[in-house]
């Protein structure tokens, strides 16, 4: 008995071959879309750290590397995840740097105060809501571009905030190396390697998981995408459109703070007045290497995530790999320009 497959079932076995690959292709085209602004950001980032790698490859394979790295970037990560809301709303918030410096104060007055650095932590975080808060209202029920207004608030933020410190600085030494202090921005070994890893960095990746969470998930999350996308339809849908807008200023606000309080930490318990002014361009940076377009209603957590590693390594790893200071700027260019122009093949345009 012969097990030849007889010649007619040949053309039949090839046409149901040919479309099992062309079923795999589609499917593996339908993840990219769904997914690809979070892929190109990881990409991104590889290419980069691949290119100074290769240039200073003693340095970047080197764990200790990577403890400075992972101590300043947290920051970047808490700043975008949430400006990802904002963006995808349909608005835009360029005060979050005057709301860090702000919150970082009212942190250290309150620990000045003897007050714990949990109790003064979460406090912030209230403030934060706040100011949030005040600056969505302002947007929204003032019907002002969130452009100018944000832009305006920002400096007037900060303004106040030098004009209450006249240019002082706030300290408090005795909270260093205190329960709440170690908690939020200890450092712990990973597995005798040298590679220490820093609380708040941890944090920022639980923060990135629930973000991710809020705004796939949550009914929160799912309003944002679709006031941004179409805020008319979205209203027919009962959408409380406002409050929703609203709400990505209020969620902003509280990553700020937490940045604030974060940030003097870093510093071992010293506030400067300006201490977020240096995020704006960089946290916007990273969101958009991250996918998160500036028409609304598309945006991406990992992806953000992604973009903040980016571009807080493209500094420092251009010096490290042994470019001149002056390429830090083309490198940023250059990789926001790529990842936008691999973003268009990512998706459809929302609007």
């Amino acid at each position: 008995m012969s097990d030849a497959t007889p010649a007619a079932a040949k053309p039949v076995e090839a046409i149901v071959s040919a479309v099992d690959r062309r079923q795999e292709q589609s499917s593996w085209f339908r993840f990219y879309r769904r997914n690809g602004r979070a892929l190109n950001a990881f990409l991104a980032l590889l290419l980069v750290w691949a290119v100074f790698a290769v240039n200073n490859p003693v340095l970047f394979l080197n764990p200790v590397y990577y403890n400075a790295f992972l101590f300043t970037v947290p920051a970047t990560i808490f700043l975008t995840t949430s400006l990802v809301f904002v963006i995808v709303s349909g608005e835009l918030d360029l005060a979050f740097p005057s709301v860090v410096g702000a919150a970082g104060g009212v942190f250290m007055y309150l620990v000045v105060l003897d007050v714990p650095v949990l109790a003064a932590f979460f406090v912030t975080l209230g403030f934060g809501a706040l100011i949030g808060l005040g600056i969505g209202a302002i947007v929204v029920y003032g019907k002002i571009s969130s452009l100018v207004a944000t832009l305006g608030l920002n400096f007037f933020i900060l303004g106040l905030v030098n004009l209450l410190a006249q240019g002082r600085t706030i300290s408090a030494p005795d909270a260093v190396g205190t329960f709440g202090n170690l908690l939020l921005v200890g450092k712990w070994e990973l597995f005798d390697t040298g590679l220490q890893i820093p609380n708040h960095f941890a944090w920022a990746l639980a923060w990135t998981v629930f973000c991710y969470v809020l705004f796939k998930y949550h009914r929160f999350g799912v309003r944002v995408q679709l006031v941004g996308d179409n805020s008319e339809s979205a209203r027919q849908m009962g959408i409380n459109v406002e409050r929703i807008r609203v709400g990505v200023f209020i969620f902003s606000g509280i990553a700020a703070a937490i940045t604030g309080a974060v940030l003097v930490q870093m510093a071992n318990m010293v506030w400067f007045p300006t201490s977020g002014k240096a995020y704006l361009l960089i946290a916007l940076a990273a969101l958009f290497v991250g996918g998160t377009p500036t028409w609304g209603g598309v945006g991406t957590i990992f992806g953000a995530f992604f973009g903040a590693l980016t571009v807080t390594l493209i500094p420092s790893g251009a010096v490290g790999a042994g470019f001149a200071g002056f390429w830090t700027d083309f490198l940023f260019g250059l990789v926001i320009i790529l990842t936008m122009v691999a973003h268009r093949f990512s998706g459809a345009r929302v609007r």
